[in-house]
């Protein structure tokens, strides 16, 4: 999933100037609601999680190779089944998340997945309690099991911070009513937002678009607008994000995690010292980045000091073209054609089949995902689409996702899910392919410098901004941890990270800081956004091969896609003589974005 930009618009008809935008077709997931396919694999996964529990419960340890392998491959099953399940009852809800009916059937179809599961916590406990010697000599045996050998070891990777199995259950059971329960309010309290700019009631959408305008009034309006309705709810954020925290703490606590960030380190089978790397290379570069970019926009737009409604503006020499559906689809698609005809080839049927929904509706969930499904049947694509040249960098990422996760279907239920920092990799290599491409094609100079500039912004936003918000989170739930966080005191902490990253030359208007009440990703995947950092510096470092000519570059990066979540971030960079856990990998890909300011410092004499 991307972190949403400030670039959308209120596009209520779906279409509008951009052309026949496409809307999702679930029927590969489910012909409906109350489809007979649906209430038949419902049946069978209630009847085949109780067998399950029945047939292993206890005895996993008296397991030879062939019978763990059937063992193995049933619990794929019973995944693939509840995640086609959920996929479809998501990917309902967030078409519109404001109707009641498929709120309901969503939050139905979670309760029914977690009772018909619950027999399965046993599992993962069970098989962490195997001896070592005895698994090895298993995978040894039979190379079919082998190839599971990565989740075992992400699953043996919790061994030591797991709880009793009535603990384990317990928890499994009360998810619906704990976090789940909390996420919803956050979505359905931030999708009935409405803020008043100059008269006209808007979404947060469309609210959001507006700090994109020209027109520097606008901007300062959208801004003042989206600070009062946020300050209006700010009790209830605060509570969401109290609870969510403090629950979290109380887990990790239980489990004796070291930190609030181990579970995602863990679950993205990262070390955290790489984390610490990425966190302090990119703190570090703010001044020859963040800042000196934003020095160069403040002389571009003509200001001595830029507010923060500036941030997003587009540069006085950007023109208002917008750009339509069927030219954004051509532009993305020459782009991958360009690099592989094969990537052109894996991104047509988003476009052809129902795979993709564009257009801007009442309701509709905020940003852009691309969410993988289930690996016998195909990803969907969700975008807001508004016809700006970010417009099309988006959907360059989404497809980018789609595409890796169509390569990486093959490996199967278990295999085919890459962790969140290897997640972004075809995404943000889609986008400096579409960029590469673009920028080829550009006829003037100030053309050029436009394309630059957004280049820059979007980098900014991906790398300096989101390791911002990691700071954030990392102050948050520290401080939760010595008790009750009232609504200043989380304000407070949001701003001691903004001035740090964007760089003195800003002023922070009155209510910016209630800004992190609207950003989905401390809510939903606490810690989830250095990812964004880290894909985009491993895709920036991968970038400087390709362009270096290494002669195998095509097949080592469809190797590495199709492999999903079968090989650590180590292997998988080896082919291409990187390593993330070398501090000097991260400055290499920083130093794309600092090649690009260059250019543009450059472009001023």
């Amino acid at each position: 999933m991307r972190f949403p930009s400030p670039v959308f618009d209120a596009n209520a008809n779906g279409g509008g100037d951009f052309g026949d935008l496409p809307e999702w077709d679930l029927t590969d997931l489910y012909p409906a609601e109350d489809s007979k396919e649906l209430t038949s694999d419902l049946e069978w996964l209630e009847k085949e999680c109780a067998s399950f529990a029945a047939d292993y419960e206890g005895k996993l340890a008296g397991l030879d190779a062939a019978g763990m392998l059937k063992a193995v491959q049933r619990n794929e099953k019973i995944s693939e089944i509840a995640g086609r399940i959920m996929s479809f009852a998501g990917l309902r809800y967030y078409q519109i998340t404001t109707d009641a009916e498929r709120a309901q059937f969503m939050a139905n179809m979670q309760d029914k997945i977690t009772n018909f599961t619950t027999p399965l916590v046993f599992y993962s406990l069970e098989f962490n309690r195997l001896d070592d010697d005895a698994l090895a000599g298993m995978l040894a045996e039979n190379a079919d099991l082998a190839r599971y050998k990565p989740v075992f070891d992400r699953m043996r990777a919790m061994k030591p911070y797991q709880l009793s199995d009535e603990l384990e259950k317990f928890l499994h059971d009360q998810s619906t009513v704990g976090a789940a329960a909390w996420n919803r309010l956050f979505d359905e309290t931030m999708a009935g937002l409405e803020f008043t700019v100059d008269g006209e009631t808007l979404n947060l959408e469309a609210t959001l678009n507006l700090l994109t305008e020209k027109d520097r009034n606008k901007r300062e309006a959208a801004i003042h607008a989206l600070a009062a309705v946020f300050q209006e709810n700010i009790k209830i954020f605060a509570r969401v994000h109290n609870t969510l925290a403090k629950e979290k703490e109380i887990e990790d606590r239980w489990r004796n995690l070291p930190t609030p960030q181990t579970g995602r380190h863990l679950s993205n089978h990262v070390e955290a010292e790489v984390v610490e790397a990425l966190r302090n290379s990119v703190v570090a570069a703010y001044p020859r980045l963040s800042h000196r970019y934003y020095k160069l926009k403040a002389k571009w737009l003509g200001l001595d000091r830029m507010q923060v409604w500036d941030r997003n503006a587009p540069l006085p020499l950007e023109d208002d073209k917008l750009v339509d559906w069927d030219e954004a689809t051509k532009t993305v698609l020459d782009a991958y054609g360009d690099f592989d005809p094969k990537m052109a080839d894996l991104a047509k049927p988003f476009f052809t089949e129902g795979w993709i929904d564009a257009p801007v509706k009442p309701g509709k969930a905020p940003g852009a995902f691309a969410h993988p499904t289930v690996t016998t049947v195909h990803p969907y694509v969700m975008l807001n689409y508004l016809g700006k040249p970010r417009d099309v960098m988006t959907l360059a990422h989404e497809l980018g996702h789609g595409v890796h996760q169509v390569l990486a279907a093959e490996q199967g239920e278990f295999l085919s899910s890459t962790p969140l920092t290897l997640a972004e990799t075809a995404s943000v290599f889609g986008e400096m392919l579409t960029f590469r491409k673009m920028l080829d094609g550009a006829k003037t100079k100030d053309e050029r410098k436009v394309l630059l500039a957004n280049k820059v912004e979007d980098m900014i936003n991906t790398v300096i901004r989101q390791i911002a918000f990691y700071d954030f989170e990392c102050k948050l739930h520290a401080a939760r941890a010595e008790g009750e966080l009232t609504p200043d005191d989380i304000n407070a902490l949001w701003m001691s990270v903004q001035a740090e990253s964007l760089g003195e030359i800003f002023d922070f208007a009155d209510g910016y800081e209630t800004f992190w009440a609207y950003i989905p990703h401390f809510v939903h995947s606490p810690f989830y956004v250095y990812a964004y950092a880290f894909g985009d510096g491993l895709v920036n470092a991968l970038y400087a091969v390709y362009e270096e000519g290494d002669p195998d570059f095509h097949e080592k990066y469809f190797d590495m896609l199709k492999a999903g979540g079968s090989k650590h971030h180590k292997e998988l960079l080896a082919p291409f003589g990187l390593d993330a856990s070398d501090p000097a990998f991260w400055d290499k890909g920083l130093s794309m974005i600092e090649g690009f300011i260059d250019e543009l410092e450059a472009m001023e004499d």
